[in-house]
């Protein structure tokens, strides 16, 4: 911690002002609201797979471009450190509640939700550690993929 505070130039105690841990500075993820926010866009008549997908591509599209090479690094740590993937699928397990809360919210079944999110979110999760393991700069090819796939397999 005491190296990552420096490397930033702030002190230890400015750093777990921000951060709690250091899982919290790799896994930081603001895009929960957003993507909740793009699925209540899509049509509630629509089935709830095809709502979670469209709302992650709509939220995807928004992302800028750069910085797919910290990303990977982030990904790569977090995949390849025990805690830190604990931590990973904890954040993805935050993200879950948030899009099944809002699919239920708009009338889906329960276990609709929680079966259209899981699947989507392992999917996008399936692909982000693909990328992050491989020499591919652009990590939209294998999201794509990603969103084809499920397309496609409850079409």
């Amino acid at each position: 911690m005491a190296q990552i505070a420096a490397d930033a130039g702030v002190t230890e105690m400015t750093f777990f002002r921000h951060f709690s841990s250091k899982a919290d500075v790799l896994l930081d993820d603001p895009y929960d609201p957003l993507l909740a926010a793009a699925v209540a866009r899509e049509p509630v008549g629509l089935d709830p797979v095809t709502r979670v997908v469209r709302g992650v591509q709509a939220t995807w599209r928004t992302i800028p471009e750069g910085g797919g090479e910290e990303i990977k690094k982030r990904v790569r740590i977090a995949a390849q450190t025990p805690s830190l993937r604990a931590a990973m699928w904890q954040n993805t397990e935050q993200t879950q509640r948030v899009l099944v809360d809002q699919l239920i919210g708009d009338g889906v079944d329960r276990l609709a939700a929680k079966v259209a999110v899981a699947a989507v979110l392992a999917g996008v999760t399936a692909a982000l550690l693909e990328w992050a393991g491989s020499e591919a700069e652009d990590l939209r090819p294998a999201m794509q993929t990603a969103f084809d796939v499920l397309e496609a397999a409850h079409a």
